[in-house]
This record gives C-alpha cells, structure tokens and sequence, in this order.
C-alpha cells in the first residue's frame, strides 16, 4: 500500500475564456507524505494555485478537469460531489488563502469566523467551540484571545489576521494544510514570524503542508522537497537540497538567480528574459525554450520528458538527455550554494519566534 497520503496523477485543467481554452495545468503528478512540506515554487500564472484549487474543489465555473486524479488516503476526489466534498474541505485538507485582508467576512466577528469550522463539521456546542476558537488564538500567538473574540478583522494588524486566518484552516486539525503565498502581502518581519508558527505548528500536529510562493528563499526555510512550475507543467522535482545546491533545469537556474541576496557585488537584479507562454495556444516543444539561453534545437519542437537525476530527482529538460551536449550552470548557481547552506544552518539553529504579531 502506498504511504502518500494525496496522489496527483496527471492532472490536466483548462479553462474556457472569451479568447479561447486557457490549458492552465498540462499533465501534473503529485505525491504528499504525511508530515511531509512540498513547496509548489513558479512565476505567476504559473498554475501554483490552479492545482491546489482543484484539490479543494474550488475551482471557477468555467474551469474543467480534462483528465487525471486526485487521491486522498486512496479516495478519488475528483469524483466526489460538491455535497461530498464539504466532508473533507475545512475538515481533513485545509487552505490558507493568499490575501487574509479579504479572506475574512468584515461583518463577522473573529470568534464566530474561527467556530464555524468547528460548529459546522465537529458538531459540538457553541460553548465549546468558543473555548476551542481561543485555544486557537492563543495557539497562533494572539495576544489576550479571549477578549478578542467579538472584534472584527479592521481591529487586528495585517500580520495578525494572518494569523487569524491560519488558526480558522487549522479548527479541525486538518491532515493536510495548503498555504497559498500567505506571506506575500507582508512585510519581512511578520514574513518570518508566520514561517516560524507553519513550522512550529507542523511540529506539534504533524500535518502535511503544500506551501505556494514565487519566491525560493521562503522555501529554503520550510520545505522538505520543491516542485518547480512552469507553463501549467512540473518542469523540475526534488529534495530542497538537490533544487537549491544541484539545480538542473534552466529555468530553476533563472529563479535561483533572480534572487536578492546580500553576499554579492552585482548592482543589478536578474531577470529571466521574455514572458511566460500563451496558454490559449502553447507552442510545441519546451514552452521555455523561448527564453532559454540554453535552449537546444530539440526544444523547439519536442517537449522533454522528466529525466530522472536521482531517486528523488527529476526535471524535464533535453540537457539531461545523453545525447545531448554537456552544460553547466551559470557560476552564479555554484557561487550561491555556500549562501543557501549557510542560510538553512542559520534558520535551524533559530528560536522559534514568540509573543504576538502587531
């Protein structure tokens, strides 16, 4: 018996547009292991959040899945209804969406917001579920929970809400926790603190956790392994390490290298050339082979297979083709995987950040 606990098994979405059919996920496969952190890492509109929607059932009415599975603990969700599926979302797979600042209902009291999960799938008292909306506060780091309660989201910091937000996808201790780019809207700060709260509390509750973001650095703090998007595809599968220090696919060399850091000299960011692709009509081939510097004459009209690079590693990319000549990495790849050591060996060794976010 297989021990993932969600299986992703070609999964291909579309949407259907005034323009035409968008193929926002082409062929996508997925495996989670229970207590495991996969980061989903790409540009937006990359189709990050796309896969994670179809996960929870919420994707847009014009959306159709074309193909593919998705199994939870063995159980297809995809062929679920939407009756059946309100069992498992919020209860069992649970999401933290990317903007607290309209996640929460302005008319709504914090309190009622976080109990709702509770009164809705644990089917216990309101007494209790009040009790259990404090517990989570105070779990989450709001300070004075209890008399916090009946206030409503304008009255808490952005940081907070973000919080608040967290503890509400966190009410019936989900087994898997999505988070979509929940540190986008914040300052570094308060980036840093909710990190530390996803880790502290995966810690404690051992839940599996899909972490969505456009940006390596957060991920070298929190994932276990990495899936790189591109094109509505997983161009590149692997164990943080192997990502970060081993990276193998041009377009993770691009992303690894548009990062900031402060151990260089260069006056100027990198920029990956050119734009993401056309969906509506995708081009044959790599749909990077446009802005690839390294781009070779196969790419232009076969799309590359994953090639596997170890048992725990894969990226689709003609380079890896024996056939093919050899290339290596810019020496701005090699130059960074002291930083990333360095940067991984600072955030184990860190304290988990305390009191509450203001």
């Amino acid at each position: 018996m297989s021990d993932n606990l969600l299986e992703i098994n070609n999964l291909n979405i579309s949407f259907t547009t005034f323009a035409g059919t968008v193929q926002a996920v082409r062929g996508v496969s997925l495996d989670l292991k229970k207590g495991e952190t996969l980061a989903l890492v790409g540009e937006s509109g990359s189709g990050k959040s796309v896969i994670c929607r179809s996960i929870m059932g919420l994707l847009a009415k014009n959306a159709q899945i074309d193909s593919g599975e998705i199994l939870f603990q063995g159980d297809n969700l995809l062929a679920k209804s939407n009756k059946d599926m309100r069992h498992v979302r919020g209860k069992k797979i649970s999401m933290i969406f990317q903007n607290p600042m309209t996640s929460l209902n302005p008319t709504m009291t914090i309190g009622y917001q976080v109990s709702e999960a509770l009164l809705l799938h644990e089917k216990v008292r309101k007494s209790a579920a009040r009790k259990r909306a404090v517990e989570l506060l105070e779990l989450v780091g709001i300070p004075d929970a209890g008399r916090r309660l009946n206030d409503y989201p304008h009255q808490f910091s952005g940081g907070q809400r973000q919080r608040i937000v967290t503890a509400i996808a966190l009410a019936c201790n989900p087994e898997i926790l999505i988070a979509d780019e929940p540190t986008t809207a914040l300052d570094v700060t308060i980036q840093a603190q909710i990190l530390e709260l996803l880790k502290d509390l995966q810690r404690k509750v051992s839940t599996s956790i899909i972490f969505i973001t456009h940006d390596l650095g957060v991920v070298a703090n929190v994932a276990d392994r990495v899936a790189v998007v591109y094109g509505g595809k997983i161009v590149e599968l692997g164990l943080v390490e192997e990502i970060f220090y081993h990276p193998q696919h041009p377009y993770t060399w691009g992303l690894l290298r548009s990062m900031p850091t402060t151990d260089t000299d260069d006056e100027e960011l990198y920029a990956i050339p050119g734009s993401p692709p056309n969906l509506l009509n995708p081009p044959p081939g790599d749909l990077f082979a446009a802005r690839n510097p390294y781009a070779l004459t196969a790419d232009i009209h076969v799309e590359p297979p994953m090639f596997q690079v170890s048992p725990t590693h894969w990226a689709a990319t003609w380079l890896l083709d024996p056939r093919s000549p050899k290339v290596a990495p810019p020496p701005a790849i090699a130059a960074r995987h002291q930083y990333f050591q360095e940067r991984r060996k600072n955030a184990a060794q860190q304290p988990i950040l305390s009191g509450g976010v203001r």
